[in-house]
Protein backbone atom coordinates (compact mmCIF):
# COMPACT_ATOMS: atom_id res chain seq x y z
CA UNK A 1 0.00 0.00 0.00
CA UNK A 2 3.29 2.16 0.55
CA UNK A 3 3.29 3.19 -3.23
CA UNK A 4 -0.71 3.87 -3.47
CA UNK A 5 -0.49 5.93 -0.58
CA UNK A 6 2.46 7.58 -2.42
CA UNK A 7 1.02 8.23 -5.59
CA UNK A 8 -2.17 9.47 -3.49
CA UNK A 9 0.67 11.91 -1.83
CA UNK A 10 2.57 13.25 -5.17
CA UNK A 11 -0.97 13.77 -6.57
CA UNK A 12 -2.30 15.98 -3.61
CA UNK A 13 1.47 17.96 -3.43
CA UNK A 14 1.56 18.17 -7.35
CA UNK A 15 -1.83 19.74 -7.39
CA UNK A 16 -1.03 21.64 -4.33
CA UNK A 17 2.27 22.95 -6.31
CA UNK A 18 0.09 23.86 -9.25
CA UNK A 19 -2.49 25.75 -7.03
CA UNK A 20 0.20 27.87 -5.41
CA UNK A 21 1.70 29.07 -8.54
CA UNK A 22 -1.36 29.68 -10.31
CA UNK A 23 -2.34 32.01 -7.10
CA UNK A 24 1.12 33.48 -7.22
CA UNK A 25 0.60 34.44 -10.62
CA UNK A 26 -2.74 35.90 -9.71
CA UNK A 27 -2.69 37.07 -6.88
CA UNK A 28 1.19 36.89 -5.55
CA UNK A 29 3.00 40.47 -4.99
CA UNK A 30 3.53 42.91 -7.42
CA UNK A 31 6.86 44.17 -8.07
CA UNK A 32 7.86 47.42 -6.56
CA UNK A 33 9.17 50.31 -9.36
CA UNK A 34 12.97 50.78 -8.37
CA UNK A 35 14.26 54.59 -8.18
CA UNK A 36 15.68 55.61 -11.94
CA UNK A 37 20.04 56.89 -11.29
CA UNK A 38 18.76 58.52 -14.89
CA UNK A 39 15.82 60.57 -16.60
CA UNK A 40 14.29 57.47 -18.29
CA UNK A 41 10.87 55.94 -19.03
CA UNK A 42 9.05 57.57 -16.55
CA UNK A 43 10.02 61.44 -17.59
CA UNK A 44 7.79 63.51 -19.99
CA UNK A 45 8.66 62.70 -23.64
CA UNK A 46 10.19 65.12 -26.16
CA UNK A 47 8.29 66.23 -29.09
CA UNK A 48 9.52 63.85 -31.56
CA UNK A 49 9.71 60.93 -29.50
CA UNK A 50 6.86 57.94 -30.54
CA UNK A 51 4.21 56.53 -28.08
CA UNK A 52 5.81 53.41 -28.10
CA UNK A 53 9.69 54.80 -27.84
CA UNK A 54 11.19 55.26 -24.57
CA UNK A 55 10.94 58.75 -23.28
CA UNK A 56 13.90 61.06 -22.61
CA UNK A 57 13.36 64.00 -20.62
CA UNK A 58 13.12 67.72 -22.73
CA UNK A 59 16.39 69.04 -21.36
CA UNK A 60 18.67 66.66 -23.40
CA UNK A 61 16.97 67.74 -26.39
CA UNK A 62 17.43 71.15 -28.43
CA UNK A 63 14.25 72.11 -30.19
CA UNK A 64 12.70 70.00 -33.50
CA UNK A 65 13.36 72.54 -36.06
CA UNK A 66 10.19 72.70 -38.34
CA UNK A 67 12.82 72.40 -41.28
CA UNK A 68 14.13 69.01 -39.96
CA UNK A 69 11.65 66.24 -39.57
CA UNK A 70 14.83 63.47 -39.73
CA UNK A 71 12.71 60.81 -37.34
CA UNK A 72 9.43 61.05 -39.27
CA UNK A 73 7.69 57.56 -39.52
CA UNK A 74 7.96 55.39 -42.53
CA UNK A 75 4.65 54.30 -44.24
CA UNK A 76 3.84 51.39 -43.09
CA UNK A 77 2.66 50.99 -47.16
CA UNK A 78 6.54 52.27 -47.72
CA UNK A 79 8.26 49.51 -46.32
CA UNK A 80 10.50 46.89 -47.94
CA UNK A 81 11.06 43.44 -46.16
CA UNK A 82 14.59 42.13 -46.45
CA UNK A 83 14.91 38.46 -45.84
CA UNK A 84 17.97 36.92 -43.70
CA UNK A 85 18.89 33.15 -44.24
CA UNK A 86 21.65 31.55 -41.78
CA UNK A 87 22.23 28.42 -40.92
CA UNK A 88 20.07 28.84 -37.67
CA UNK A 89 17.85 31.64 -38.82
CA UNK A 90 15.38 32.34 -41.43
CA UNK A 91 14.79 36.54 -40.70
CA UNK A 92 12.57 38.88 -41.87
CA UNK A 93 13.85 42.56 -41.42
CA UNK A 94 11.77 45.73 -42.47
CA UNK A 95 13.04 48.60 -43.67
CA UNK A 96 10.51 50.71 -41.86
CA UNK A 97 12.83 51.48 -38.26
CA UNK A 98 14.98 48.32 -39.43
CA UNK A 99 13.08 46.35 -37.42
CA UNK A 100 13.09 42.39 -37.02
CA UNK A 101 9.52 41.27 -37.69
CA UNK A 102 10.15 37.20 -37.95
CA UNK A 103 12.79 35.00 -36.81
CA UNK A 104 11.65 31.27 -37.33
CA UNK A 105 13.91 29.02 -35.53
CA UNK A 106 15.43 26.44 -38.38
CA UNK A 107 16.39 23.83 -36.38
CA UNK A 108 12.81 23.34 -34.25
CA UNK A 109 10.38 22.63 -36.21
CA UNK A 110 6.97 22.67 -35.34
CA UNK A 111 6.03 19.26 -35.57
CA UNK A 112 8.79 16.76 -35.75
CA UNK A 113 6.49 15.09 -38.54
CA UNK A 114 7.16 18.67 -40.93
CA UNK A 115 10.67 19.68 -40.40
CA UNK A 116 10.17 22.47 -42.92
CA UNK A 117 8.00 24.32 -41.11
CA UNK A 118 10.26 25.90 -37.95
CA UNK A 119 9.23 27.62 -34.96
CA UNK A 120 8.26 31.21 -35.71
CA UNK A 121 10.17 32.88 -32.34
CA UNK A 122 9.34 36.37 -33.82
CA UNK A 123 6.37 37.15 -36.11
CA UNK A 124 3.57 39.47 -36.89
CA UNK A 125 1.47 36.86 -38.12
CA UNK A 126 -2.21 37.75 -36.43
CA UNK A 127 -2.94 37.54 -33.84
CA UNK A 128 0.29 37.36 -32.57
CA UNK A 129 2.87 40.48 -32.39
CA UNK A 130 6.01 39.66 -31.28
CA UNK A 131 8.84 41.95 -33.25
CA UNK A 132 12.16 43.05 -32.15
CA UNK A 133 12.74 47.21 -32.35
CA UNK A 134 15.89 49.66 -32.21
CA UNK A 135 15.94 53.02 -32.80
CA UNK A 136 17.99 56.41 -31.47
CA UNK A 137 16.99 58.77 -29.38
CA UNK A 138 18.13 62.14 -27.71
CA UNK A 139 17.81 64.55 -31.02
CA UNK A 140 15.04 65.67 -33.03
CA UNK A 141 17.26 64.78 -35.94
CA UNK A 142 18.13 61.15 -35.21
CA UNK A 143 16.02 57.77 -36.32
CA UNK A 144 13.71 56.08 -34.65
CA UNK A 145 12.19 52.63 -34.94
CA UNK A 146 9.82 54.23 -36.68
CA UNK A 147 12.09 56.12 -39.08
CA UNK A 148 12.88 54.71 -43.14
CA UNK A 149 15.76 52.84 -43.52
CA UNK A 150 17.24 51.03 -47.13
CA UNK A 151 19.01 48.63 -47.86
CA UNK A 152 20.88 47.75 -50.91
CA UNK A 153 19.63 44.26 -51.17
CA UNK A 154 16.42 42.44 -51.10
CA UNK A 155 17.81 39.41 -49.14
CA UNK A 156 21.28 38.31 -47.34
CA UNK A 157 22.24 34.53 -46.97
CA UNK A 158 25.00 32.87 -44.95
CA UNK A 159 27.24 31.53 -47.48
CA UNK A 160 28.63 27.78 -47.47
CA UNK A 161 32.12 28.20 -45.40
CA UNK A 162 30.71 31.81 -44.51
CA UNK A 163 31.13 32.51 -41.26
CA UNK A 164 29.72 36.02 -40.71
CA UNK A 165 27.04 37.56 -42.05
CA UNK A 166 26.58 41.61 -42.16
CA UNK A 167 23.43 43.10 -42.94
CA UNK A 168 23.67 46.91 -43.27
CA UNK A 169 20.35 49.33 -43.54
CA UNK A 170 21.17 52.97 -44.21
CA UNK A 171 19.27 56.04 -43.30
CA UNK A 172 20.22 59.54 -43.97
CA UNK A 173 18.48 62.84 -42.20
CA UNK A 174 17.80 66.12 -43.89
CA UNK A 175 20.66 67.66 -41.52
CA UNK A 176 23.43 66.01 -42.14
CA UNK A 177 23.31 62.94 -40.05
CA UNK A 178 23.54 59.33 -41.75
CA UNK A 179 23.26 55.83 -39.56
CA UNK A 180 23.68 52.60 -40.68
CA UNK A 181 22.10 49.97 -38.63
CA UNK A 182 24.43 46.35 -39.23
CA UNK A 183 22.70 43.00 -37.83
CA UNK A 184 25.74 41.06 -37.46
CA UNK A 185 24.94 37.18 -37.51
CA UNK A 186 27.65 34.36 -36.85
CA UNK A 187 27.68 30.84 -37.77
CA UNK A 188 26.11 28.89 -35.24
CA UNK A 189 24.93 31.26 -32.99
CA UNK A 190 21.89 32.70 -31.81
CA UNK A 191 23.31 35.97 -30.99
CA UNK A 192 22.76 38.74 -32.97
CA UNK A 193 24.68 41.54 -32.79
CA UNK A 194 23.38 45.13 -33.59
CA UNK A 195 25.23 47.94 -34.47
CA UNK A 196 24.59 51.84 -35.06
CA UNK A 197 27.32 53.71 -37.01
CA UNK A 198 26.59 57.43 -36.44
CA UNK A 199 28.08 59.70 -38.78
CA UNK A 200 27.60 63.83 -37.36
CA UNK A 201 27.42 65.95 -40.36
CA UNK A 202 26.67 68.77 -38.85
CA UNK A 203 28.16 71.67 -37.20
CA UNK A 204 27.40 70.68 -33.64
CA UNK A 205 27.69 67.77 -31.39
CA UNK A 206 24.89 65.35 -31.28
CA UNK A 207 23.66 63.45 -28.05
CA UNK A 208 22.63 60.41 -28.60
CA UNK A 209 20.50 57.74 -26.60
CA UNK A 210 20.61 54.28 -28.10
CA UNK A 211 17.29 52.05 -27.26
CA UNK A 212 16.32 48.67 -28.19
CA UNK A 213 13.06 46.86 -27.17
CA UNK A 214 10.51 43.93 -27.60
CA UNK A 215 6.94 44.42 -28.25
CA UNK A 216 4.62 41.54 -27.40
CA UNK A 217 0.72 40.42 -27.57
CA UNK A 218 -0.07 39.11 -23.89
CA UNK A 219 -0.51 35.44 -24.82
CA UNK A 220 -1.82 32.91 -21.88
CA UNK A 221 0.81 31.07 -19.83
CA UNK A 222 -1.14 28.02 -19.44
CA UNK A 223 -1.44 24.84 -22.03
CA UNK A 224 -4.43 22.68 -20.81
CA UNK A 225 -3.55 21.73 -17.17
CA UNK A 226 0.00 22.93 -18.18
CA UNK A 227 1.52 26.48 -16.85
CA UNK A 228 4.71 27.22 -17.85
CA UNK A 229 4.94 31.46 -17.90
CA UNK A 230 4.83 33.38 -20.97
CA UNK A 231 5.81 36.80 -20.66
CA UNK A 232 8.77 39.81 -19.84
CA UNK A 233 11.59 38.79 -17.18
CA UNK A 234 14.26 41.45 -15.88
CA UNK A 235 18.03 40.57 -14.39
CA UNK A 236 19.93 42.70 -12.51
CA UNK A 237 22.47 42.33 -9.92
CA UNK A 238 19.94 43.20 -7.19
CA UNK A 239 17.48 40.42 -8.87
CA UNK A 240 18.73 37.76 -10.96
CA UNK A 241 15.56 36.47 -12.41
CA UNK A 242 12.56 38.50 -11.89
CA UNK A 243 8.98 37.49 -14.17
CA UNK A 244 6.47 40.06 -14.95
CA UNK A 245 2.75 40.04 -16.34
CA UNK A 246 0.57 42.73 -17.98
CA UNK A 247 -0.73 43.57 -14.65
CA UNK A 248 2.61 44.09 -12.96
CA UNK A 249 3.52 46.09 -15.83
CA UNK A 250 0.62 47.94 -15.61
CA UNK A 251 0.76 48.53 -11.31
CA UNK A 252 4.77 49.11 -11.50
CA UNK A 253 6.18 49.87 -14.86
CA UNK A 254 9.86 48.77 -15.08
CA UNK A 255 12.19 51.76 -14.34
CA UNK A 256 15.25 50.37 -13.26
CA UNK A 257 18.60 52.05 -13.91
CA UNK A 258 21.96 49.02 -13.62
CA UNK A 259 24.45 47.75 -15.44
CA UNK A 260 25.39 43.90 -16.03
CA UNK A 261 22.03 43.18 -16.61
CA UNK A 262 19.60 42.24 -19.37
CA UNK A 263 15.40 42.47 -20.34
CA UNK A 264 13.23 39.69 -22.80
CA UNK A 265 10.81 37.87 -23.39
CA UNK A 266 10.39 34.17 -22.32
CA UNK A 267 8.19 31.58 -23.11
CA UNK A 268 8.21 27.40 -23.08
CA UNK A 269 11.70 26.66 -24.33
CA UNK A 270 12.44 30.00 -25.59
CA UNK A 271 13.90 33.50 -24.63
CA UNK A 272 14.82 36.53 -26.57
CA UNK A 273 16.79 38.73 -24.43
CA UNK A 274 18.35 42.30 -24.92
CA UNK A 275 21.91 42.82 -23.43
CA UNK A 276 23.25 45.63 -23.52
CA UNK A 277 27.34 46.28 -22.94
CA UNK A 278 28.00 44.74 -19.40
CA UNK A 279 29.86 47.37 -17.88
CA UNK A 280 27.09 49.88 -19.18
CA UNK A 281 24.63 51.19 -16.98
CA UNK A 282 21.14 51.73 -19.00
CA UNK A 283 17.38 51.86 -18.17
CA UNK A 284 15.25 49.23 -18.42
CA UNK A 285 11.84 49.91 -19.39
CA UNK A 286 8.36 48.87 -19.99
CA UNK A 287 5.15 49.93 -21.37
CA UNK A 288 1.64 48.87 -21.42
CA UNK A 289 0.65 50.13 -25.02
CA UNK A 290 -3.03 48.76 -24.83
CA UNK A 291 -4.93 45.61 -23.31
CA UNK A 292 -3.28 43.20 -25.44
CA UNK A 293 0.38 44.65 -26.17
CA UNK A 294 3.15 45.79 -24.22
CA UNK A 295 6.80 46.57 -24.66
CA UNK A 296 10.15 45.68 -22.70
CA UNK A 297 13.59 47.56 -23.63
CA UNK A 298 16.81 49.58 -22.39
CA UNK A 299 18.15 52.76 -23.26
CA UNK A 300 21.72 53.80 -23.00
CA UNK A 301 22.74 56.42 -21.23
CA UNK A 302 23.86 59.30 -23.59
CA UNK A 303 26.69 59.09 -25.71
CA UNK A 304 27.97 62.90 -27.55
CA UNK A 305 29.61 62.46 -31.40
CA UNK A 306 31.37 65.55 -32.01
CA UNK A 307 30.79 67.64 -35.27
CA UNK A 308 32.25 65.52 -38.18
CA UNK A 309 32.57 62.49 -35.92
CA UNK A 310 31.47 59.19 -36.42
CA UNK A 311 30.63 56.66 -33.48
CA UNK A 312 29.71 53.26 -33.20
CA UNK A 313 27.05 52.07 -30.47
CA UNK A 314 26.35 48.21 -29.89
CA UNK A 315 24.26 45.77 -27.98
CA UNK A 316 23.30 42.07 -28.25
CA UNK A 317 20.03 40.28 -28.87
CA UNK A 318 19.61 36.55 -28.17
CA UNK A 319 16.59 34.84 -29.96
CA UNK A 320 16.72 31.16 -29.64
CA UNK A 321 16.45 28.31 -27.27
CA UNK A 322 17.12 28.02 -23.37
CA UNK A 323 19.69 26.02 -23.93
CA UNK A 324 21.97 25.30 -20.89
CA UNK A 325 24.82 25.05 -22.64
CA UNK A 326 24.73 28.44 -24.89
CA UNK A 327 22.85 30.71 -22.34
CA UNK A 328 24.49 29.88 -19.01
CA UNK A 329 27.77 32.28 -19.96
CA UNK A 330 26.22 34.65 -22.60
CA UNK A 331 25.05 36.95 -19.82
CA UNK A 332 24.51 36.68 -15.72
CA UNK A 333 20.97 34.66 -14.61
CA UNK A 334 20.25 33.94 -18.75
CA UNK A 335 20.45 30.42 -17.63
CA UNK A 336 17.44 31.08 -14.70
CA UNK A 337 14.94 31.07 -17.72
CA UNK A 338 14.91 27.28 -17.53
CA UNK A 339 12.78 27.52 -14.56
CA UNK A 340 12.44 24.41 -12.72
CA UNK A 341 10.51 26.21 -9.79
CA UNK A 342 11.17 26.05 -6.25
CA UNK A 343 13.16 22.78 -6.59
CA UNK A 344 15.79 23.60 -8.99
CA UNK A 345 18.20 22.64 -6.40
CA UNK A 346 16.96 19.43 -7.09
CA UNK A 347 16.00 19.59 -10.64
CA UNK A 348 19.49 20.92 -11.99
CA UNK A 349 21.60 17.92 -10.66
CA UNK A 350 18.84 15.44 -12.11
CA UNK A 351 19.36 16.97 -15.32
CA UNK A 352 23.01 17.09 -14.90
CA UNK A 353 22.97 13.26 -14.73
CA UNK A 354 20.22 12.74 -17.44
CA UNK A 355 22.32 14.68 -19.78
CA UNK A 356 25.37 13.21 -19.02
CA UNK A 357 23.31 9.22 -19.62
CA UNK A 358 21.91 10.82 -22.66
CA UNK A 359 25.51 11.44 -24.32
CA UNK A 360 25.99 7.84 -23.63
CA UNK A 361 23.17 6.37 -24.84
CA UNK A 362 22.20 9.06 -27.52
CA UNK A 363 18.80 8.71 -26.55
CA UNK A 364 16.59 10.63 -23.99
CA UNK A 365 14.38 7.80 -23.24
CA UNK A 366 16.68 5.00 -22.10
CA UNK A 367 18.81 7.97 -20.12
CA UNK A 368 15.03 8.47 -17.87
CA UNK A 369 15.40 4.42 -17.69
CA UNK A 370 19.19 4.59 -16.47
CA UNK A 371 18.29 7.70 -14.38
CA UNK A 372 15.55 6.31 -12.85
CA UNK A 373 17.20 3.09 -11.73
CA UNK A 374 20.23 5.23 -10.04
CA UNK A 375 17.80 7.01 -8.29
CA UNK A 376 16.66 3.29 -7.25
CA UNK A 377 19.47 2.24 -6.09
CA UNK A 378 19.99 5.55 -4.12
CA UNK A 379 16.75 5.33 -1.92
CA UNK A 380 17.69 1.45 -1.91
CA UNK A 381 18.05 0.99 1.76
CA UNK A 382 15.53 3.65 2.75
CA UNK A 383 12.86 1.75 -0.01
CA UNK A 384 13.76 -1.90 1.92
CA UNK A 385 12.95 -0.33 5.34
CA UNK A 386 9.71 0.25 3.94
CA UNK A 387 8.75 -2.37 2.08
CA UNK A 388 9.66 -4.25 5.18
CA UNK A 389 7.58 -2.78 7.40
CA UNK A 390 4.88 -3.49 4.86
CA UNK A 391 5.65 -7.07 4.59
CA UNK A 392 5.91 -7.59 8.37
CA UNK A 393 2.18 -5.82 8.53
CA UNK A 394 0.89 -8.36 5.71
CA UNK A 395 2.18 -11.25 7.87
CA UNK A 396 0.42 -10.19 10.82
CA UNK A 397 -2.42 -8.90 9.05
CA UNK A 398 -4.37 -12.31 9.90
CA UNK A 399 -3.71 -11.12 13.46
CA UNK A 400 -5.10 -7.88 12.69
CA UNK A 401 -8.21 -8.99 11.27
CA UNK A 402 -9.15 -11.37 14.34
CA UNK A 403 -8.23 -8.13 16.79
CA UNK A 404 -10.47 -6.05 14.29
CA UNK A 405 -13.25 -8.55 14.49
CA UNK A 406 -12.91 -9.08 18.32
CA UNK A 407 -13.31 -5.43 19.29
CA UNK A 408 -15.54 -4.21 16.21
CA UNK A 409 -17.42 -1.72 18.81
CA UNK A 410 -15.22 -0.41 20.73
CA UNK A 411 -12.69 1.59 18.71
CA UNK A 412 -10.50 2.42 21.39
CA UNK A 413 -9.65 -0.82 22.61
CA UNK A 414 -8.95 -1.93 18.85
CA UNK A 415 -6.30 0.91 18.79
CA UNK A 416 -4.61 -0.17 21.96
CA UNK A 417 -4.22 -3.82 21.05
CA UNK A 418 -2.97 -3.13 17.61
CA UNK A 419 -0.36 -0.91 18.97
CA UNK A 420 0.53 -3.36 21.07
CA UNK A 421 0.51 -6.04 18.47
CA UNK A 422 2.93 -3.94 16.28
CA UNK A 423 5.38 -3.18 19.77
CA UNK A 424 5.42 -7.19 20.23
CA UNK A 425 6.43 -7.67 16.30
CA UNK A 426 8.52 -4.74 16.27
CA UNK A 427 6.72 -3.21 13.63
CA UNK A 428 6.76 0.27 12.49
CA UNK A 429 3.37 1.09 10.94
CA UNK A 430 4.67 4.32 9.48
CA UNK A 431 8.24 2.86 8.55
CA UNK A 432 6.95 3.72 4.68
CA UNK A 433 6.85 7.31 5.56
CA UNK A 434 10.46 8.69 5.20
CA UNK A 435 10.76 6.87 1.09
CA UNK A 436 7.08 8.72 0.76
CA UNK A 437 8.81 11.95 1.84
CA UNK A 438 11.81 12.21 0.21
CA UNK A 439 10.63 10.94 -3.02
CA UNK A 440 7.51 13.17 -3.62
CA UNK A 441 10.06 16.29 -4.67
CA UNK A 442 12.34 14.51 -6.76
CA UNK A 443 8.94 13.58 -9.09
CA UNK A 444 8.02 16.66 -8.81
CA UNK A 445 11.73 18.13 -9.73
CA UNK A 446 11.77 15.85 -12.72
CA UNK A 447 8.35 16.68 -13.65
CA UNK A 448 10.26 19.97 -14.05
CA UNK A 449 13.21 18.88 -15.78
CA UNK A 450 10.95 16.97 -18.35
CA UNK A 451 8.75 20.39 -18.70
CA UNK A 452 11.40 23.44 -18.93
CA UNK A 453 14.17 21.33 -21.20
CA UNK A 454 14.22 22.13 -24.38
CA UNK A 455 16.60 19.87 -24.98
CA UNK A 456 14.11 17.19 -24.14
CA UNK A 457 11.51 18.61 -26.68
CA UNK A 458 10.28 16.38 -29.48
CA UNK A 459 12.63 13.76 -27.89
CA UNK A 460 12.06 10.46 -29.46
CA UNK A 461 12.28 7.50 -27.37
CA UNK A 462 10.86 4.01 -29.72
CA UNK A 463 8.16 3.20 -31.44
CA UNK A 464 5.07 4.94 -31.40
CA UNK A 465 7.16 7.60 -28.76
CA UNK A 466 8.11 10.50 -30.61
CA UNK A 467 8.07 13.24 -27.95
CA UNK A 468 9.30 12.37 -24.17
CA UNK A 469 7.64 15.86 -23.26
CA UNK A 470 4.13 15.77 -24.24
CA UNK A 471 1.62 13.08 -23.26
CA UNK A 472 1.48 9.04 -25.17
CA UNK A 473 -0.54 9.46 -27.88
CA UNK A 474 -1.72 5.94 -27.37
CA UNK A 475 -1.61 5.73 -23.61
CA UNK A 476 0.10 2.93 -23.35
CA UNK A 477 2.46 4.03 -20.86
CA UNK A 478 -0.24 5.57 -18.47
CA UNK A 479 -2.07 1.89 -19.01
CA UNK A 480 1.25 0.22 -18.18
CA UNK A 481 1.74 2.45 -15.11
CA UNK A 482 -1.77 1.28 -14.03
CA UNK A 483 -1.39 -2.02 -14.36
CA UNK A 484 2.05 -1.90 -11.92
CA UNK A 485 0.22 0.20 -9.72
CA UNK A 486 -2.55 -2.54 -9.35
CA UNK A 487 0.06 -5.59 -9.09
CA UNK A 488 1.88 -3.47 -6.40
CA UNK A 489 -1.82 -3.24 -4.10
CA UNK A 490 -1.45 -7.11 -3.93
CA UNK A 491 2.02 -6.85 -2.41
CA UNK A 492 0.25 -4.92 0.56
CA UNK A 493 -2.11 -5.98 3.20
CA UNK A 494 -5.39 -5.00 2.04
CA UNK A 495 -6.85 -2.16 4.58
CA UNK A 496 -8.52 -3.61 7.72
CA UNK A 497 -11.59 -0.71 6.59
CA UNK A 498 -13.68 -2.03 3.51
CA UNK A 499 -14.51 1.17 2.49
CA UNK A 500 -10.80 2.07 2.65
CA UNK A 501 -10.16 -1.16 0.49
CA UNK A 502 -12.67 -0.72 -2.38
CA UNK A 503 -10.57 3.25 -2.70
CA UNK A 504 -7.80 1.61 -3.17
CA UNK A 505 -8.67 -0.86 -5.71
CA UNK A 506 -10.05 2.18 -8.03
CA UNK A 507 -6.79 4.34 -7.51
CA UNK A 508 -5.40 2.76 -10.14
CA UNK A 509 -7.72 3.89 -12.60
CA UNK A 510 -7.91 7.04 -10.95
CA UNK A 511 -4.14 7.32 -11.83
CA UNK A 512 -4.03 6.16 -14.84
CA UNK A 513 -6.33 8.54 -16.06
CA UNK A 514 -4.73 11.31 -14.21
CA UNK A 515 -0.89 10.17 -15.57
CA UNK A 516 -2.27 10.20 -19.48
CA UNK A 517 -1.94 13.94 -19.30
CA UNK A 518 1.46 14.10 -18.22
CA UNK A 519 4.56 14.04 -20.52
CA UNK A 520 5.41 10.53 -21.55
CA UNK A 521 9.15 11.08 -19.77
CA UNK A 522 7.31 11.50 -16.25
CA UNK A 523 5.18 8.11 -16.84
CA UNK A 524 8.09 6.46 -18.24
CA UNK A 525 9.72 7.41 -15.23
CA UNK A 526 7.28 6.13 -13.24
CA UNK A 527 6.14 3.13 -14.82
CA UNK A 528 10.44 2.27 -14.47
CA UNK A 529 10.24 3.12 -10.69
CA UNK A 530 6.85 0.54 -9.83
CA UNK A 531 8.49 -2.28 -11.91
CA UNK A 532 11.83 -1.83 -9.78
CA UNK A 533 9.68 -1.78 -6.64
CA UNK A 534 7.73 -4.61 -7.04
CA UNK A 535 10.64 -6.43 -7.71
CA UNK A 536 12.53 -5.13 -4.66
CA UNK A 537 9.11 -5.45 -2.66
CA UNK A 538 8.27 -8.98 -3.81
CA UNK A 539 12.18 -9.85 -2.79
CA UNK A 540 12.41 -8.42 0.44
CA UNK A 541 8.18 -10.20 1.23
CA UNK A 542 9.19 -13.60 -0.17
CA UNK A 543 12.19 -13.52 2.17
CA UNK A 544 10.42 -12.07 5.21
CA UNK A 545 7.37 -14.98 4.54
CA UNK A 546 9.62 -17.74 4.11
CA UNK A 547 11.92 -16.77 7.44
Amino acid sequence: MENVRLMLVVALAFLGLMLWEAWQADYGPRPEPASAATPAAGSQPSPATPADAPDVAPPALPAASPTEPAAAAASSDSAVPVQVETDLFAITLSTAGATMERAALREYPVDPEAPEVPVELLGVAPPKTYIYQGGLAGDPALPTHHAPYTSSAPSYRLADGQDELVVPLRWQGAGGVEVEKRYRFRRGSYVVTVEYVVTNGRDEPLRIHHYEQLKRNEESSRQGMVYTFTGPVLSTPEKRYEKFDLDDLEDAPLDVAAANGWVGVMQHYFVSALIPPAAQTVQYYSKVLDPEHYLVGFLSPATTVGAGETATLSSTVYIGPKRHDIISDLAPGLELTVDYGILWFIAKPLFVVLRFIHDLTGNWGWAIIILTLLLKLFFYPLSAKGYRSMANMRRVQPRMLALRDRYKDDRQQLNQAMMQLYKDEKINPLGGCLPIVIQIPVFIALYWVLLETVEMRQAPFVLWITDLSTRDPLFVLPLLMGISMFVQQKLNPAPLDPTQAKVMQILPFVFTVFFAFFPAGLVLYWLVNNILSIVQQWSITRSIEQA
